[in-house]
């Protein structure tokens, strides 16, 4: 090799999983991706080495050392940097050839329809915290037709959603309107994850604190999550193989070994989900009273 960039050899390990011509079709198609955070780095990178031509991507943040147990591209030499330029360049060192729009800025209101400007898919990276920006993100690819999916990083798991232009809602599966910040996180959490494979190995549940924003994370389950969006993402991209839509979803834990397909019919408003939802909530009452008081 003499260093230079062919597109046909970077990705020809791709072909026989996808043909010749599909592969071509993926060198044509554009991803908006929100986020360059726990799983929207990796998801940018990994999908780029399937071979995708061009990336929308979006975040206002700065690598801080809080992130090295998980965010692609959090290191030494990029403390402080920001997060999106440099995702970028790490994109670029796979594909010098992407065609990449930067939001340095996040997603915002103002900015919302030219971030998705030309997209086939768009993929949630955002904060999990990150409320009104998800909200009118997904608002905005249900109104343009763009297919939008989540894979959330759940302990050493992770549970997928996809939203489709005729599948059920965001705002309809998850039931946000209204509610407060606490209320959001909770019907969010539970939406996501209507299986809780996670709940039963926390090991130290004093480190959750929804009011505060935290929460213990791992990289296990933000590279599963990669996976996982990859192989929907292409499936979309492609129009072959079929994916579940909301109100169905799936949730793999990796650490209990254990594989259930979801179906919540009336997202939040079913009764399995509501009676969910109001044990979550004394939970969370309890976990404000215990950090009160300690």
């Amino acid at each position: 090799m003499n260093g230079a960039f062919d597109y046909g050899a970077a990705f020809s390990r791709n072909i026989g999983w996808v043909t010749e011509s599909e592969q071509q079709a993926l060198r044509g198609k554009r991803v908006a991706i929100a986020g360059m955070g726990g799983v929207g780095g990796v998801h940018l990178l990994t999908l780029a080495r399937f071979g995708i031509g061009a990336f929308s991507i979006a975040d206002f943040d700065t690598f801080d050392i809080v992130n090295f147990n998980r965010q692609a591209g959090a290191v030494v030499s990029t403390l402080g940097q920001p997060k999106a330029d440099v995702l970028a360049r790490m994109a670029k060192d796979i594909n010098p050839e992407l065609e990449l729009t930067v939001l340095g800025d996040g997603v915002t209101d103002d900015n919302l329809d030219a971030f998705l400007a030309n997209a086939d898919l768009y993929v949630d990276g955002l904060d999990f915290f990150a409320f009104s920006a998800r909200r009118a993100t997904f608002a905005a690819c249900r109104r343009l037709g763009i297919p939008a999916i989540t894979a959330a990083p759940l302990g050493m798991g992770v549970a997928f959603l996809c939203f489709t232009p005729d599948s059920m809602s965001f705002e309809d599966y998850f039931c946000l309107d209204g509610c407060d910040e606490d209320e959001m996180a909770l019907r969010f959490l539970l939406g996501l994850s209507p299986a809780m494979l996670q709940r039963s190995y926390l090991a130290d549940a004093s480190r959750v604190n929804l009011s505060e924003h935290k929460g213990p994370s791992t990289i296990a389950a933000c590279q599963l999550c990669a996976g996982v969006i990859a192989t929907e993402g292409v499936k979309l991209l492609l129009g072959r193989g079929n994916v579940r839509v909301a109100p169905r979803g799936y949730h793999f834990d990796a650490y209990r070994n254990r594989f259930v397909r979801t179906w919540r019919p009336g997202g939040n408003r079913n009764p399995i989900q509501r009676i969910g939802l109001a044990i979550a909530r004394r939970q969370l009452a309890g976990m404000k009273a215990e950090h009160a008081n300690g």
